[in-house]
Formats: structure tokens, sequence, C-alpha cells
């Protein structure tokens, strides 16, 4: 955890969502950039026993999401449009996704992640166009626990 308020409150908010009960997930979110990881179950893997594209998507798209949230303090962004690369098959070991803001202006972010592997290889890739929602931060489930 870091000793900035909003991305404490964003890093609250991530590990509040529902969602993460299946992942059980840790993140760390710093200016313009967040690191998510997971421990990969075989309940993520399709039927030839490697990890879903489902579960690489959620990884770039939650990487590059709360690198955007990050440069927004007052309201949710949303995905506009995400584009995700599957490079690697994996099945065991731990994922780390790392996304970065690559360009910002009045009405979007734009974001970029890599996942990787227990080994540091590059696995997947996804870049995305985020933009503010209308939904205020302060009403977001965990956020600013």
């Amino acid at each position: 955890m870091n000793n900035n308020p909003h991305f404490t409150s964003l890093e609250n908010m991530y590990l509040a969502a529902p969602v993460n009960e299946i992942y059980k997930p840790t993140i760390n979110v710093s200016e313009g950039e967040a690191v998510i990881e997971i421990a990969i179950d075989s309940r993520y893997h399709h039927s030839a026993g490697a990890v879903h594209g489902s579960v690489y998507f959620k990884m770039l798209d939650d990487a590059a999401f709360f690198a955007a949230n990050s440069l927004e303090d007052q309201v949710f962004v949303l995905t506009t449009s995400f584009t995700t690369y599957l490079t690697r098959p994996v099945s065991d070991g731990q994922l780390r996704s790392i996304g970065k803001v690559v360009n910002q202006n009045r009405s979007q972010f734009i974001a970029e992640s890599v996942v990787y592997d227990s080994h540091d290889k590059e696995i997947g890739r996804g870049n995305g166009v985020f933009v503010r929602g209308k939904f205020p931060l302060v009403d977001a489930l965990g956020y600013g626990c």
C-alpha cells in the first residue's frame, strides 16, 4: 500500500468488487500505473488445461483501468474499448499485470498493459481507451474505506 489516500481508496475499491472474491488479487496503484497479481487456480482453465482468455482480459483491463483512474479522483472511469493480445499459454504459477497511462486529454485516457507469468515472460498485452463516467468515486463500493 502507499500513502496517497486516492490510490489507497482505489485499491480498496478494487478489492471490494464482488468479482474479485473469485480471483483473490493484490493491487498496487501509483500515479498513472497499476500492478495486479493473482495466483493461477485450475478453476481458471479452459478444457485444454490452460488459463482461459477471459482471465488474461481481466488482468489487462483491470491494470489499465486503475492506471487511468489513478489520474481521476472524482468519478469512476469507464472502459470504452480494449484490444487484447494473447501471446503465450500458461497453466500454473502467478500472473502479474502492469498497466500504464500513455496518453490523456480532457476527454479520455489511453492506457497499455502487459501480463507476465511467474518467469517474467510476457503472455499477453492490451491497450484501451477510458473516459470519465458520471458515477462518483465516493459512492463506489469500498472507495474511501
